[in-house]
């Protein structure tokens, strides 16, 4: 099978391999279609982002500088989540020392994907707490991203007590002076949602170490 058919898909974030047996309306058996991504896979010609998604090397290099390249293979990845945690807490210089992998949010389970791109984790929260984030469109992707006030309560309703001690701000490092009211004001509304004795005890220790009093 010719690497020319891929032509079709250079200007796409992403095609499926059930994308590829359409363009031969189901005239190539699936064994031979498995067999030519997987060599196209390993010479580099494209990438392999989950089981049966993939996307071009050329689209891949075309728009890997995007600001939004990374957001948008989160999207693709899980649909339904939302980035939040340390990739937008850092994006906001709250989170400032190293390199996180993009995080993100969802209902359905917690796992990683690991490709060439990176590493991509999501974790799984309740139903309740399944908000607070915007959604924006990149290459016909829909992407969704926390508040910043939101990615923070996240960071920290997943972290253990021990992590996070007595004066979170200072022990985990983080840059909150530029919260707005509006910011600190819907942390605070995250927390009630939450009903969480952990949660109230971070947003109290919050006010009164770095927040209004």
């Amino acid at each position: 099978m010719k690497t020319t058919i891929l032509n079709a898909f250079d200007a796409l974030p992403y095609f499926t391999t059930e994308a590829v047996k359409q363009l031969f309306d189901d005239q190539v058996a699936v064994g031979t279609v498995q067999t030519a991504l997987y060599r196209w896979t390993k010479s580099g010609r494209i990438i392999r982002l989950k089981k049966g998604v993939y996307m071009t090397r050329r689209f891949f290099e075309w728009h890997r500088s995007d600001a939004e390249f990374a957001p948008m293979i989160s999207a693709i990845l899980i649909p339904q989540s939302y980035l939040s945690l340390e990739f937008i807490l850092q994006r906001n210089g709250i989170l400032t020392d190293i390199t996180y992998p993009v995080s993100a949010v969802t209902l359905k389970q917690t796992r990683v994907f690991e490709n060439t791109l990176g590493a991509f984790t999501y974790r799984n929260i309740k139903k309740d707490l399944y908000s607070g984030f915007t959604i924006s469109e990149h290459m016909g992707i829909s992407i969704a991203q926390a508040t910043v006030a939101k990615a923070l309560f996240d960071y920290l309703y997943f972290r253990s007590e021990s992590s996070i001690g007595n004066n979170p701000a200072e022990e985990l490092r983080l840059t909150l002076e530029d919260f707005t009211d509006t910011d600190q004001d819907e942390f605070a509304s995250f927390v009630e949602i939450s009903k969480s004795k952990k949660m109230d005890r971070i947003y109290k220790s919050l006010r009164r170490t770095i927040w209004r009093q």
